[in-house]
């Protein structure tokens, strides 16, 4: 009787089965998978950041699997020998993508891709690969987008950032979930556009507090923490929101220029010249304490203008320099100007 109690103890508390599936692509290749499954009537393919898989991947899998939602994790860079790095997920073919929204519908489940970071890039190709293909299926879902990058590269000082030609070339249900501590944040007025002139029918959802990839950061706050315990239930509600959209036929947008990949390895480190104007804007900002600050009234000191945010390591890492240069100045005619990016009074009070 013990024996079997320690059974039955051991099968409710192990984790939930996973499985493994090869899918095959096109010319040949095959792209591995892990299944978690479950007896809901929702699947999402899952495709990890240019960082590649993390440990975390599996927990999250295994809480939507609990929440009847099954997952499948593929992993499109290993399929094709790419390495961990930004240039990576751009040189994923599409086919690829459009091969795995083609086995998944098979299971006879509503489908959804879920992409974090670049790998929105080969979902979006690949949707537009299975329209082109004659893909017209009612269950599949849409993309479900996290902390997505969808500029070629990041812009040099001065230039507009260029997003990928799938951008404005989708057509597709798109529920977006973003950071708010993310510098892409800011550049979502300049994406929506375009991603709604294709057609795509798109939701956004600020993740306050968080950062990029907050989910598997080493250094992660507890604010990320939380939001990690809150994701599997905001991919059930992106995908509920999804389901709610009008069914309707999407015609495959024309792509107005190449698929670009990008440049491999990071920006160069050597001086460039900035092409945007020199002249900079004129500073007249509000303090904390509602006083006005206008840089042009300190003229005739030395004005050092920093520029910083919360959620910035190295702005915070910087702070205590920052003093002790204004402790050692501090009867000579000099000032120092912080200027928070955009942070909302109550974050600042608290942070300071």
């Amino acid at each position: 009787m013990r024996r079997w109690l320690l059974l039955l103890l051991l099968c409710l508390t192990s984790p939930l089965q996973a499985g493994s599936l090869v899918v095959p692509t096109a010319d040949g290749e095959e792209i591995p998978v892990i299944t978690h499954p479950a007896a809901g009537e929702r699947l999402f393919v899952w495709f990890p950041s240019e960082a590649g898989p993390q440990a975390v991947d599996a927990w999250l899998a295994d809480q939507l699997a609990k929440r009847e939602v099954e997952v499948w994790r593929a992993d499109l860079l290993e399929a094709r020998f790419l390495p961990l790095a930004d240039s990576s997920p751009s040189r994923v073919p599409a086919g690829d993508v459009a091969a795995l929204l083609t086995q998944a519908l098979r299971s006879g489940k509503r489908v959804f891709l879920v992409a974090n970071g670049r790998s929105a890039i080969p979902a979006l190709r690949g949707v537009r690969q299975w329209q082109l293909d004659g893909g017209r299926d009612p269950r599949f879902g849409g993309v479900i987008l996290i902390s997505s990058k969808l500029f070629v590269r990041t812009p040099d000082p001065g230039e507009t950032a260029e997003p990928f030609p799938i951008v404005a070339a989708s057509n597709v249900p798109l529920y977006w979930l973003q950071p708010d501590k993310s510098p892409w944040y800011w550049k979502l007025p300049h994406l929506l556009p375009a991603l709604e002139a294709g057609g795509s029918d798109v939701y956004v959802r600020v993740l306050h507090g968080v950062r990029d990839r907050f989910f598997f950061r080493p250094d992660a706050n507890e604010e990320e923490d939380a939001m990690r315990r809150r994701l599997p239930e905001l991919l059930r509600s992106a995908a509920r929101a999804l389901e709610r959209l009008p069914r309707r036929e999407r015609r495959v947008v024309a792509l107005k220029a190449p698929l670009p990949a990008i440049g491999v390895g990071k920006t160069g480190n050597t001086l460039k010249p900035y092409r945007g104007d020199p002249k900079p804007p004129a500073l007249r900002l509000a303090a904390l304490s509602g006083k006005t600050v206008d840089l042009s009234e300190l003229r005739g000191r030395v004005v050092l203008v920093n520029f910083w945010a919360s959620w910035c390591p190295p702005c915070v890492h910087e702070m205590p320099s920052m003093q002790r240069l204004a402790d050692v100045l501090r009867d000579t005619p000099f000032e120092i100007l912080a200027v928070n990016m955009a942070e909302p009074p109550e974050v600042i009070r608290e942070f300071l």
